[in-house]
């Protein structure tokens, strides 16, 4: 990580960068830990419980990067600020919120508890880190937060009104505090994954119907692999987007412009 505003020969060395990553067990949130160990950065690993991070640990502490797992219910809000105080008052270099839920009913039918529980990982719980950690990075002067949008950020969906109202909060939310900190240091933005082949979309994988219906819809024929979201999720806490503030950036395999 370079000083504010430079950019250097290679802006995705993240050699001496502290990078916190939630939901970094699996999925994007693994892949992301990866991406930024390869590119020297030491990694902060936060999942629902530190066995689960156990392979996480190893591919970063195989690559001569620093781990350390933490373990936290996101939609319990006591230890969303446990997580903050186990922290000790460090303050990573980046923030990436990669952890996230979902759970389908029709929209007549979704029950109380699905609702709150969607909220409270997917929207509330990042809402929290970020202010809570923002306000180190602004007194710092930099930094870097990408949350993780959705399509459903800019589609209604079916069956999901929950999680399409999460992440619809969370493109708003990402213009929120850009709005305020970009002229203080910190760049704020997300990154809106179209159909990524992961645990979450298992369902719709293993539904032959669906699986060639949403193939079919995307221009790249091909649905993203976690890694490909990690690559942006770089860029955009890498000196390369140093003038990127309030965006959610789409990796879609061109989806939105169909």
């Amino acid at each position: 990580m370079s000083a504010r505003g430079v950019s250097p020969v290679n802006p995705f060395d993240f050699r001496g960068a502290s990078v916190m990553v939630t939901g970094a067990s699996r999925g994007i949130g693994a892949a992301c830990a990866r991406r930024f160990a390869e590119a020297g950065a030491d990694i902060i690993g936060l999942a629902t419980s530190t066995e689960s991070l156990a392979q996480t640990r190893a591919v970063v502490e195989g690559l001569g990067r620093r781990f350390t797992g933490l373990a936290a219910h996101l939609g319990v809000r006591c230890e969303v600020y446990r997580v903050l105080a186990d922290l000790c008052d460090h303050v990573p270099d980046a923030l990436v919120h990669a952890a996230g839920i979902n759970r389908r009913s029709p929209v007549g039918e979704f029950p109380d508890d699905d609702w709150d529980e969607v909220l409270a990982v997917n929207l509330t719980a990042p809402f929290i880190l970020t202010r809570e950690l923002g306000r180190g990075m602004v007194a710092r002067g930099s930094g870097k937060v990408v949350f993780l949008a959705s399509m459903l950020s800019f589609q209604g969906g079916l069956t999901i009104p929950a999680y399409a109202a999460s992440k619809g909060g969370i493109a708003q939310v990402t213009k929120s505090f850009a709005n305020e900190w970009a002229r203080l240091g910190v760049n704020v933005n997300a990154v809106a994954p179209g159909y990524v082949d992961s645990d979450m979309n298992t369902a719709l994988k293993n539904d032959p119907t669906r699986l060639r219906q949403i193939s079919e819809r995307i221009p790249s024929g091909v649905w993203a692999t976690p890694s490909q979201i990690a690559d942006a999720v770089m860029y955009l806490c890498s000196p390369a987007a140093s003038y990127v503030h309030g965006t959610v950036l789409c990796a879609d395999g061109g989806w939105l412009g169909r």
